[in-house]
């Protein structure tokens, strides 16, 4: 599934077939990817063309420390840090942290989850302000 801004998961680092990476791009916040344990976990998301960037919104469960780097290339090489974030635990409903990037001109942003609350993690939507 392809978001609103073209935007698609091209690489998740686990997959599980009941909760896709495909699922973090569909904008609906009740379906969701789940990591398989074991840190780090990572997805790229790439734009269909450089985007400028103003900020990213991301809903998820249990995510403690994110990293966020991005590139302006044709292919997801190259990264370059944008920002990390330590997130609230926030027990019994989905985080959800407003991550400015500063008007970050990007073709793909990859997401690293350094470490979590629990062995698993969630992601339900990244939603991006261009």
């Amino acid at each position: 599934m392809i978001d609103s801004s073209g935007a698609q998961v091209v690489l998740a680092s686990s997959s599980d077939e009941n909760h896709p990476p495909e699922n973090i791009t569909d904008g609906n916040s009740k379906t969701f990817w789940m990591s398989t344990g074991m840190f780090p976990q990572e997805f790229i998301i790439r734009y269909p063309e450089t985007t400028n960037i103003t900020a990213v919104t991301v809903d998820s469960y249990n995510i403690k420390h994110l990293k966020i780097e991005k590139n302006t290339s044709p292919n997801a090489a190259q990264f370059e840090p944008v920002t990390q974030e330590e997130f609230e635990h926030t027990e019994g409903h989905l985080q959800s942290n407003a991550i400015s990037l500063n008007g970050s001109r990007a073709t793909h942003l990859r997401f690293i989850i350094t470490a979590g609350y629990d062995h698993f993690v969630s992601v339900h939507r990244v939603n991006v302000k261009t």
